[in-house]
């Protein structure tokens, strides 16, 4: 895999935000050359993955779907339309070159954040015309 040759970095390692400040001191320089490398050596299909899943969690969360007695503070149907039109259009666009193996469980996982969206919403979509379905078909 992949991830053994990363130096113990994973994607997102090499592509988060940390808390360092935006203008490094001199005594401290950046190696962008390293940071490149790093995410040079990371497969496409790794990076289309992590991306899916973050799309999804961050979904999954504005769908209500968080743990805690919080869960419902954080429900936010219109960014959730937003994330599951953004996942479905990554997952549709990029299923035919990550293949099947990678493709089939994000869809899975669309279509549960499509029916779980269906299901939080006061006023439900047409059928055809919910989150993600112009470019999926429709879920029920």
């Amino acid at each position: 895999m992949v991830g053994a040759e990363l130096h113990s970095r994973s994607v997102w390692d090499a592509t988060s935000v940390t808390d360092q400040t935006p203008n490094p001191s001199p005594v401290e320089p950046v190696d962008a050359s390293r940071e490149t490398r790093d995410i040079a050596e990371v497969a496409a299909v790794e990076i289309i993955t992590t991306a899916a899943v973050h799309l999804m969690s961050a979904a999954a969360v504005k769908c209500g779907l968080a743990e805690g007695p919080d869960a419902a503070e954080l429900q936010d149907l219109d960014g959730a339309r937003r994330l599951i039109n953004a996942l479905a259009g990554l997952v549709t666009a990029s299923a035919p070159d990550i293949g099947s193996e990678h493709a089939a469980p994000l869809r899975d996982g669309l279509k549960s954040l499509q029916l779980a969206f269906r299901e939080a919403s006061v006023v439900p979509d047409p059928p055809g015309q919910g989150p993600g379905e112009r470019l999926t078909g429709s879920v029920v």
